[in-house]
């Protein structure tokens, strides 16, 4: 990735960016302020002093001239302080009657004594005379027949302002080169953290589960970093789950094949008899029925996975349901001595399809005859209870031990020590198609009694009998 577009480099940037807007903003506010002020503040004093100039003015005796009270009130304020009269009105025009540094000396009168005149009101500003800057205020006396002119340098309050607007730019370079260090030291920390979650999402997506994703930040990266190590953990767990699930379909398909291709094989034999070559057609007959239940069973996980497994919700009774499915397996039941109930609560109507909870039905109802002894008895009973309503398959055989039955509902997983048919999808089949239609399937056991309870939601019937039913 090029320099300039890295993600330490752009925070630095943000981050110098944002302190010279401070800066800018801080000189703008501070520096033209601080001259208005200071200027202003001379002026204030210069107009005072003016006005105390003005009055001695006019109230001038025989004892003293006027040049000799512009020297004093000159020596005693420190100012320079020049006197005007009015010759002419328009255009004004004023003549110096009086200068506290001679008359020799005195500069042709200016804007603020020439405003005073003209306007007959106290002038103040800034002018310049012969390169230097004075503070000013004219005020004018008499009527208006003279004005008084009060200067003095200004250059000190400027140099002021100068030295502030210096020190105030050296701190704002300070400022910057600091921010530009700080933002770059900590954007390189930011960076080596991203570039450590870019590497391990690296390693999960080339499928290395076994490094965990670590950062001690407890900041948004940090957080990041946590989900990464959740997602790496999931994905090694989906990643072990596929290769189970591949071997162990694998050596399901295997099985039968090879029992086909073995029988196939004797029945070439021309000195196989009759019998046997019945009991062999009957064996591939069996296979090829495991077969085919295998391929429709796993076909419905994929679907099941991909979420294209599509199911129309409406109104089932599920006691209609129990009682089908006892005489569905009748036969079953009577060739293994099982002695199959149904037992109907007319209540239970729930929001369900009709076709996938006969599978399943057929599936808990298929797992307890196998895994039952003969002579058990299976009851498939229904109930209400609340919002949910229950189909449930009932025995009393053995019982599933306790440390199998969180696992009872895995995929190809069967529990050791009993009868191992069938491909160990069943369960996990009828708990997912359960969740699709808002349910679940629960069990509970223990020796003499085992219950698989199919918990759906209850159905409220509609006025209008013709209504739609729902699809998801």
């Amino acid at each position: 990735m090029p320099r300039f577009r890295t993600v330490g480099l752009k925070l630095t940037l943000a981050l110098v960016g944002l302190v010279l807007g401070v800066l800018v903003i801080m000189y703008g506010s501070i520096v033209p302020s601080l001259k208005t002020r200071l200027t202003d503040s001379r002026l204030d004093q210069q107009e005072r002093t003016a006005q105390r100039v003005v009055f001695a003015i006019n109230t001038l005796s025989d004892r003293y001239t006027l040049d000799e009270i512009v020297a004093n009130q000159s020596q005693q304020w420190g100012v320079r302080i020049m006197v005007y009269d009015r010759l002419e009105e328009n255009p004004v025009y004023l003549r110096t009657l009086a200068d506290s540094r001679g008359r020799g000396s005195s500069p042709p009168p200016d804007r603020v004594a020439i405003g005073a005149a003209e306007h007959q009101r106290v002038e103040r500003g800034v002018v310049e005379h012969g390169g230097q800057r004075n503070a000013e205020v004219a005020v004018p006396y008499s009527g208006g027949l003279g004005v008084a002119l009060v200067s003095t340098p200004a250059e000190d309050t400027f140099d002021t302002v100068a030295l502030v607007e210096r020190r105030l730019l050296l701190a704002g370079l300070a400022a910057l080169l600091a921010a530009a260090a700080v933002g770059f030291g900590l954007a390189r920390i930011f960076a080596r953290r991203i570039r450590r979650l870019e590497r391990a999402a690296d390693r999960i997506a080339g499928g290395a589960f076994d490094q965990p994703v670590v950062d001690q930040g407890r900041d948004e990266l940090g957080e990041l970093a946590d989900a990464f190590d959740d997602m790496r953990k999931r994905l090694a767990a989906l990643e072990r789950a596929r290769r189970e699930f591949i071997a162990n379909a694998s050596h399901e398909l295997r099985t039968p094949i090879f029992a086909l291709g073995g029988h196939l094989e004797l029945l070439t034999d021309e000195e196989v008899d009759e019998a046997d070559r019945r009991d062999f057609l009957e064996e591939m007959r069996l296979q090829v029925e495991r077969l085919t239940k295998l391929a429709t069973d796993l076909l419905d996980l994929s679907r099941l996975d991909a979420g294209r497994l599509r199911v129309e919700l409406a109104p089932v009774d599920l006691a209609e349901i129990a009682s089908s499915l006892v005489g569905e397996f009748g036969g079953v039941g009577r060739g293994s001595n099982h002695v199959l109930l149904a037992d109907g609560d007319p209540d239970a109507v729930a929001v369900c399809d009709e076709e996938r909870v006969r599978q399943i039905g057929r599936i808990l109802l298929e797992n307890a005859i196998v895994h039952t002894p003969a002579g058990t008895e299976v009851r498939v009973a229904t109930r209400g209870n609340g919002d949910t309503v229950e189909l449930r398959v009932e025995d009393d055989g053995g019982g599933i031990a306790a440390d199998h039955q969180s696992h009872v509902f895995e995929r190809f997983y069967r529990a050791g020590g009993g009868v191992t048919t069938g491909s160990g999808l069943g369960l996990a089949i009828a708990q997912e198609l359960a969740g699709v239609m808002g349910g679940e399937v629960k069990l509970q056991s223990r020796p003499g009694r085992t219950v698989f309870t199919l918990k759906l939601p209850r159905a409220h019937v509609a006025a209008d009998p013709r209504e739609p039913a729902l699809a998801r």
